[in-house]
């Protein structure tokens, strides 16, 4: 049973604090469409501005880009974004993935806005000054994955499978999509969580790991069912995972990364190139 429109898109973001319900939606398909046509002029961010104050005059407006989004415009209101067209006529709640790059470019300026996300727990600032953007490091080439403990991991797959190391979150849907394909080629998986997504995810988070059964778990977490909350147990592996994420400037979800020489491969990608990446030796990645 498919869901409905609305309730799609609720999971996808919540709307700014006093973000009134403008959507324009088409009469035909009830989803209101920004025209994603490259502009044939510069745009005029003020104009965008002005026509935002009319419509939504409790919701603050922070900072405007309409660059490199296809004609939409990206706002930033505190620690949440939306999308609107040119005229502000259109808005848009949701997620923006570059599909040629492969990347969630909203989950990657939400963590520029808010770097607190990728911090255990972190209460998403809703008062006070507003940050400018932080530049974050750019993602390397070749990790060292020395000194990540084991129990921020959850492994799974057969033991004789190829190796991989994957970070992930519960609340990406193509890391739901990349286990499929893990699963496909048979991969020895050790999955460790970071929150990209906030808090929710730190929490189902530790509820995969302090389950019982871990492994069964996780595949509830990846296909929506509710999990039981399991006693406490030490969560200091997802704390080590979520540091090690922000200093290697892990803005998305899934980085895949192959053990036997670090190399880093971002975002999700089917059976055959997660067979091709894995198998390659280290001397082979190394030329060019």
């Amino acid at each position: 049973m498919t869901e409905a429109p609305n309730t799609r898109a609720r999971r996808w973001l919540r709307p700014a604090a006093g973000l009134a319900a403008v959507v324009a939606v088409s009469a035909a398909t009830g989803w209101g469409v920004a025209s994603l046509a490259a502009p044939t002029a510069a745009p005029d961010t003020a104009t965008v501005r002005a026509a935002l104050k009319l419509r939504l005059p409790k919701t603050p407006i922070d900072a405007i880009e309409c660059s490199g989004l296809g004609g939409l415009c990206e706002v930033a209101s505190k620690s949440t974004l939306f999308y609107v067209d040119r005229t502000a006529k259109y808005l848009v709640i949701g997620r923006v993935y570059d599909m040629e790059a492969r990347q969630d470019l909203t989950a990657a300026r939400l963590l520029a806005l808010n770097p607190d996300l990728l911090t255990a727990g972190a209460a998403r600032r809703e008062a006070g000054e507003d940050e400018p953007p932080q530049q974050r490091p750019s993602v390397p080439t070749r990790v060292s994955l020395a000194g990540l403990p084991a129990n921020g991991a959850i492994t799974w797959g057969p033991a004789d499978g190829p190796k991989v190391v994957v970070f992930s979150d519960f609340n990406c849907s193509y890391c739901k999509k990349l286990e499929g394909e893990l699963k496909a080629i048979g991969a020895r998986v050790e999955e460790r969580p970071i929150s990209i997504f906030g808090a929710e995810s730190r929490q189902v988070a530790e509820q995969v790991l302090c389950s019982p059964r871990p492994e069964m778990s996780l595949r509830m977490a990846y296909s929506g069912l509710a999990l039981a909350n399991p006693k406490p147990c030490d969560t200091s592996g997802l704390d080590a995972n979520e540091a090690f994420a922000k200093a290697h400037g892990f803005g998305g979800t899934p980085v895949i990364v192959r053990p036997s020489d670090g190399a880093v491969l971002e975002g999700y990608r089917p059976a055959a190139a997660l067979r091709e990446f894995l198998r390659a030796s280290p001397r082979q990645t190394s030329k060019g």
